[in-house]
């Protein structure tokens, strides 16, 4: 399903508060950080959603994991059928 993050979730965390509240642009932000705008951009998407301001559809990180843990049970439950 994905791969583990190898930033905390502190550090994720203090990297959006620090795009939130600072005057800077998010390309000079990442630099700062020694992390890719995009991962940046990604980071920033999903504390939006997870904070209600997403789009019809768009998942919050809890549902992200209910999905994943859903989807692992339902793999365990019917071994040999494929999706």
């Amino acid at each position: 399903m994905g791969r583990r993050s190898k930033y905390s979730a502190e550090f994720r965390h203090d990297a959006v508060e620090l795009v939130r509240n600072s005057e800077d642009s998010m390309r000079r932000i990442a630099a700062d950080l020694g992390v890719s705008q995009e991962t940046l951009r990604g980071w920033v998407n999903q504390d939006r959603i997870d904070r209600g301001e997403g789009k019809p559809g768009e998942l919050t990180s809890a549902e992200k994991q209910e999905l994943v843990r859903l989807r692992r049970e339902n793999a365990r439950l019917a071994p040999g059928v494929t999706s």
